[in-house]
């Protein structure tokens, strides 16, 4: 589904990404963890499109479709959803509206109807339901006033009603109680299918007591310097990532 060759990414010159590498397969969790500066977000970032970052040399394939001079809308129209670490707060527009929108833009996009009102009710409830989430929250302006848990469960939310092909989470987890974890990643498993894939950034371990990763991947100053399973990741929650380098 995805695919990474060579890429090498920079910001005002500085080299961020090098030469990295990455295959992620229909029906696959990938994750990607690694020290605090070590191009986590930045990777996230230049697969959804988002400008500032300049690719020095290599691609980046999504359903064998070059993204590289994609805008960042066009991505999403193809089937690419990225969760943000900060969600921007949205005044005068409601999460529902903007779902609605969204889900319109896309299927436009795809030559596809908009969605019924009956349709679009029944997954709200189905999706709501799912993530324990009250019907009055929904109605309330886009991420204005959120702490920062609701900002991720309303991302989350995001993601199961767009039901995207590939799924780019970026540090859900960070600043969660348990039981928010529980339920989001609740809302992980039950999205994931044979037909699309998710991309988790995290720092922990934590996550993935509830979230079983087909692939772990350390990435540092720049490079995936390390592959394994989940087994990997409970390594590095025991050991750090210094004797990945040794």
């Amino acid at each position: 589904m995805l695919k990474i060759k060579n890429l090498s990414v920079s910001v005002k010159q500085k080299k961020i990404l090098k030469n990295v590498n990455l295959t992620i397969n229909k029906g696959e969790i990938h994750v990607i963890m690694g020290p605090n500066g070590s191009g986590k977000s930045t990777l996230a970032s230049i697969i959804a499109g988002k400008k500032d970052y300049k690719i020095n040399k290599g691609k980046i394939l999504f359903e064998n479709k070059e993204l590289n001079f994609l805008a960042p809308e066009e991505r999403a129209h193809l089937g690419i959803f990225l969760s943000f670490q900060d969600p921007v707060e949205i005044p005068g527009i409601s999460i529902l509206n903007f779902i609605r929108i969204s889900l319109n833009s896309i299927r436009k996009a795809n030559c596809k109807k908009e969605i019924d009102s009956y349709q679009f009710l029944k997954k709200i409830r189905n999706v709501s339901d799912l993530l324990k989430i009250d019907k009055n929250f929904l109605s309330r302006d886009l991420n204005e006033g959120f702490s920062g848990g609701e900002k991720k469960r309303n991302e989350i939310f995001q993601m199961c009603m767009i039901n995207p092909k590939l799924s780019i989470l970026d540090e859900m987890d960070s600043g969660l109680d348990i039981d928010a974890m529980k339920t989001l990643s609740l809302g992980i498993n039950k999205l994931k299918n044979k037909n699309n894939s998710i991309l988790i950034i995290t720092h922990y371990q934590r996550l993935l007591n509830y979230i079983i990763p087909d692939y772990v991947h350390v990435l540092d100053k720049g490079k995936i310097v390390k592959s394994g399973n989940k087994e990997l990741a409970l390594k590095i929650e025991s050991k750090g990532y210094d004797w990945i380098k040794n």
